[in-house]
C-alpha cells in the first residue's frame, strides 16, 4: 500500500466509513427514506392478489369466465337437518315441519336471497334421514361473514325446538370464516406481535445493555416498514397477499435483527481488544459488512427463486422477502455504522447488572471466545474423519424419513382439529352427501347458453357424470341467460378423502366433459372448485420444483465461488445446506406424518405435509442458513488470510463467531417456535420445520460439519483451478493488514 496507507475498497467498508463520518446525514436519509416508502406506499395502495390471478390452467380460465361475465357468485350457506339416531327420514311430518321452518327463518332474516327447499331441489341423502336447505347471502361474497350472524342465531333457534330429534346445523364459505375468524382471528397477529419482544429479551442477555439490544430491534423494525411502503408500490405490478405480509415480517425480523447482531458483536469484539471506536467501526465495516452484502445477496437469490413457480401466492411471497432483506442489509451497513458512531461509549447504557457481571467475568477468562463451543471444536479437529461420519450419518437418519414424504392441501379437519362444532358439521355433510360440501364447478360459456345443442350437451353431462361414477348426484344446474354462462355444480365421489376426488375430477375432465359438453363447437367449460383448485395447485408447484431447485443452487454456488474464489468452499456451502433443509425436511415428516412426537406440538392425526411447505421451506431455509455460513466462512478466510494455518483460522473463526451465531439462532428459533404454537396445522409445521432446520444449521451444520470437513481438506479448502481464476475478483476488500494491524502505528493512517 502506498505511503504507508492501508486502504480497505469494498463495498461494505466504504458505506461504513462515509456513513461514520457522516453521522447526522446517513441517519437522517434512512429516516427520510423510511417516511416515504412509507408514505408512498400509503398514497399509491395496495392492490390485492384476485381468485382469478392465484391459478394458472382450468381454475385461472374459469375466474376469467366469470369475471368478464360481471358475475358476483354470493357466499353459499347450506343448512344440514339430520336425524339424531334410526328415528326420523325426511318424508315424516316432523321432519318437514323443521325443514319448512328453517326456510322461514333463515328467509325472515333478511339477509339471505333464493332460499331452496331439499324437496324441490332434491337433495336428501340416500338413506333418507338427511335433508339439505341451501340460499344465498346478500351482498358481497367477501364480507359476507360480517353479515351473517343473524342467520346463525335463526338456525340455532330451530335448532333448539328440535334438539332432541334433530340435528341442525349450518356450514358454508360465511359460517365457516366467521367460525375461524373467532376462534383463530387473532392468533397470527399475537404470534406476530410477540416475536419483536422475543427477539428483545433475548438480546438483552447476550448484549447485556439496554441500547445494544434495541438497536437490532430497531432496524429491523424500520426496515420492514420501509419494505411495507414499497409493498404498496409493486403491487400494482405484482399484486399481493396477506401470506406475502406475514412471511416479509417473519424474514425481515430475522435477518434484520441478525445482520445487525454480526455488526454489533464485531465492533464490541475490536474495542475490546482496544481498539479506538473509529477502528473498531472501520474493521466491522470490512469484515462483518461484507459478510453481511455477500449473506444478503445469497437470500435475495433464494428468495428470487419463488418468482419461477409461476404461483401468484409464491411470486408476492418472494418479491416481499426478497425486498424485505435487501433493505435491511442497506440499513446495516449504512444507518448502523452511523448510529454505532453517535452513540460511541453510550450503547452500552441501560446494563442489566448481574448479567453485565456475568458477561464480563467471562469474557475476561475467555478472551471473548466460546468456552462450550471450544471444547466441542478441541474434538472435532482432533478426529475430524469420525466426526464428519458421525455427524452427516446422524443428519441422514434424522432426514430418511423424508424419502417417504405425503403432501397434500389438508382438509378441514387436518387443518383446524376436529374440536370445532362446524369442523364436525362438515363431516356430516360429507358423509351423508359425498362431495356436497365441496362440488366441482363446471363454469360453462357458449354464443347461446339457451341453444338447444348446449342444453343437450349441458342434460348429457349431468346423466353421465352420474352413470359414469364420478359423482352420486344430484347434479344441479344454474343458467345465467344474460352473460351466456351456466354453472353446473357436481358433488364428487369421495368428499373429503382428497384423493379420491382428485380421481372423481379426473373422470370428469377426462371422460366425461369430451364426450358431452366437448361435442359442442365454440363452448368453453373449465372445471373449477376446491378440489379442482387443489389439483391445478398441486400439478403447477410439481412443475416449479426442478426450475427453483436449479435456480437457487447454481446461483447460490456461483456467489459463494465469486465471493470467496475457492471451488471447494461453493461446493461444501451447497452441499451443506442441502443436508441442513433435508434434516428439516425428515423431522416434518416424522413429526407430522408419521406422528412422533406429534402430541407434544398439537399435531396428533394430520399425517400429511401440505402441499406448498417443501417448496417454501427449501427456498427460505437455504437463504437463510447462509447467513450463519458466510459469517463463519468469513471469519474463517479472514484469519488464514492473517498467515494462521487452516486448521488454527478454523479454529478461530468458528469460536470467535460461536456467541453471535448461537444468539442469532436462538432468536430465529423462538420466533419460528411461536408460529409452531397457533392453531392452523399448515402454520404449526411451517414454524417447526424453520425452528429445527435453523437450530441444526446453527449448531450441527456450523459446529461440527464446516469445521471438520474443512480441517480434513486443509489448504484444499482456497482451492481454485486456474480456468476459473478470470472470474471477477469479489475478495478485494478482505485485507489482512486491516485485520492484523487494526490501530495505526505512528505515522500511518488507516481510511476506509
Amino acid at each position: 500500500m502506498g505511503n504507508g496507507e492501508t486502504r480497505v475498497r469494498g463495498m461494505a467498508a466504504r458505506a461504513g466509513g462515509w456513513s461514520a463520518r457522516h453521522r447526522w446525514a446517513a441517519v437522517g436519509i434512512w429516516v427520510l427514506f423510511v417516511v416515504l416508502a412509507m408514505g408512498i406506499g400509503s398514497a399509491a395502495g395496495r392492490v390485492n392478489l384476485k381468485d382469478s390471478d392465484q391459478l394458472k390452467g382450468e381454475t385461472h380460465t374459469a375466474a376469467k369466465i366469470i369475471d368478464d361475465a360481471g358475475i358476483k357468485e354470493p357466499a353459499s350457506e347450506t343448512v344440514l337437518i339430520q336425524a339424531r339416531g334410526g328415528g326420523l327420514k325426511a318424508t315424516d311430518a316432523e321432519f318437514r315441519t323443521a325443514v319448512g321452518a328453517v326456510v322461514e327463518a333463515v328467509d325472515g332474516t333478511g339477509a339471505v336471497t333464493d332460499v331452496k327447499s331439499p324437496y324441490t331441489t332434491h337433495t336428501i341423502s340416500k338413506d333418507g334421514r338427511s335433508a339439505l336447505v341451501q340460499f344465498d347471502m346478500r351482498g358481497a361474497s367477501d364480507t359476507a361473514s360480517k353479515r351473517v350472524e343473524p342467520v346463525l342465531k335463526a338456525v340455532a333457534g330451530v335448532q333448539n325446538e328440535h334438539r332432541s330429534t334433530l340435528r341442525i346445523e349450518e356450514i358454508g364459505g360465511a359460517s365457516m370464516r366467521k367460525t375461524f375468524d373467532d376462534a383463530f382471528g387473532d392468533d397470527f397477529k399475537q404470534a406476530e406481535y410477540s416475536a419483536v419482544p422475543v427477539a428483545l429479551g433475548i438480546l438483552l442477555i447476550a448484549f447485556g445493555a439496554l441500547v445494544a439490544a434495541l438497536l437490532p430491534v430497531a432496524l429491523a423494525i424500520t426496515a420492514i416498514m420501509a419494505t411495507m411502503g414499497l409493498v404498496g408500490v409493486v403491487s400494482h405490478v405484482q399484486p399481493m397477499t396477506d401470506t406475502a405480509n406475514s412471511v416479509m415480517l417473519l424474514v425481515g425480523l430475522a435477518v434484520g435483527v441478525d445482520y445487525c447482531l454480526f455488526y454489533l458483536r464485531r465492533e464490541r469484539e475490536e474495542r475490546a481488544a482496544g481498539r479506538d471506536a473509529q477502528t473498531a467501526l472501520r474493521v466491522a465495516a470490512a469484515t462483518s459488512g461484507r459478510a453481511i452484502i455477500v449473506s444478503g445477496i445469497t437470500v435475495c437469490v433464494a428468495m428470487a427463486g419463488m418468482l419461477f413457480t409461476g404461483l401468484a401466492t409464491f411470486e408476492g411471497m418472494g418479491l416481499a422477502s426478497l425486498m424485505v432483506v435487501a433493505v435491511a442489509m442497506v440499513g446495516s451497513v449504512t444507518v448502523l455504522p452511523a448510529l454505532l458512531s453517535l452513540l460511541g461509549e453510550r450503547v452500552e447504557k441501560g446494563r442489566v447488572p448481574f448479567l453485565r457481571r456475568v458477561m464480563e467475568r467471562r469474557a475476561a477468562r475467555t478472551g471473548g471466545e466460546s468456552r462450550l463451543w471450544g471444547a466441542v471444536l478441541k474434538g472435532v479437529l482432533a478426529r475430524p474423519l469420525v466426526s464428519v461420519v458421525v455427524a452427516a450419518g446422524a443428519l441422514l437418519a434424522v432426514a430418511a424419513p423424508a424419502l417417504g414424504m405425503k403432501t397434500q392441501n389438508l382438509t378441514l379437519d387436518q387443518e383446524f382439529g376436529k374440536s370445532l362444532p362446524i369442523v364436525q358439521t362438515y363431516n356430516r355433510v360429507n358423509d351423508a352427501f359425498p362431495g356436497g360440501s365441496e362440488p366441482a364447478e363446471v363454469v360453462v360459456r357458449a354464443k347461446d347458453i339457451n341453444a338447444p345443442e348446449v342444453k343437450s350437451a349441458l342434460a348429457d353431462f349431468r346423466a353421465l357424470a352420474v352413470s359414469s361414477g364420478a359423482s352420486r348426484g344430484p347434479v344441479q344446474i344454474t343458467l345465467h341467460d344474460a352473460q351466456n354462462v351456466a354453472y353446473v355444480y357436481v358433488p364428487l365421489v369421495g368428499g373429503s378423502d382428497l384423493d379420491k376426488a382428485g380421481a372423481s375430477l379426473e373422470k370428469l375432465r377426462d371422460e366425461v366433459r369430451p364426450a358431452t359438453l366437448g361435442k359442442v363447437a365454440g363452448l368453453q367449460a373449465p372445471i373449477t372448485g376446491q378440489v379442482a383448485g387443489s389439483h391445478d395447485f398441486n400439478d403447477q408447484l410439481g412443475g416449479a420444483v426442478v426450475p427453483v431447485f436449479v435456480f437457487v443452487v447454481v446461483f447460490a454456488f456461483a456467489l459463494m465461488l465469486l465471493s470467496f474464489r475457492s471451488l471447494t468452499i461453493a461446493v461444501t456451502s451447497i452441499v451443506l445446506n442441502l443436508l441442513s433443509v433435508g434434516a428439516a425436511y425428515g423431522i416434518l415428516v416424522a413429526v407430522f406424518q408419521h406422528g412422533w412426537g406429534a402430541s407434544l406440538v398439537g399435531a396428533q392425526g394430520v399425517g400429511a405435509i401440505i402441499t406448498w411447505l417443501p417448496l417454501f421451506l427449501f427456498v427460505i431455509l437455504f437463504g437463510l442458513s447462509m447467513d450463519y455460513h458466510v459469517f463463519v466462512v468469513s471469519r474463517i478466510r479472514e484469519a488464514h488470510l492473517r498467515g494462521r494455518s487452516t486448521r488454527d483460522a478454523i479454529r478461530h473463526g468458528v469460536v470467535t463467531t460461536a456467541g453471535v451465531v448461537t444468539s442469532a439462532a436462538v432468536i430465529m428459533v423462538a420466533v419460528f417456535a411461536i408460529f409452531g404454537t397457533l392453531s392452523m396445522q399448515s402454520m404449526k409445521q411451517m414454524g417447526v420445520g424453520l425452528a429445527a432446520a435453523v437450530l441444526i444449521d446453527a449448531t450441527i451444520i456450523r459446529g461440527v460439519l464446516l469445521p471438520a470437513v474443512m480441517a480434513l481438506l486443509g489448504e484444499r479448502n482456497w482451492y481454485l483451478p486456474k480456468w476459473l481464476s478470470r472470474l471477477p475478483d469479489f475478495t478485494h476488500d478482505e485485507s489482512p493488514e486491516v485485520a492484523a494491524r487494526s490501530t495505526p502505528e505512528r505515522g500511518e493512517r488507516l481510511t476506509v
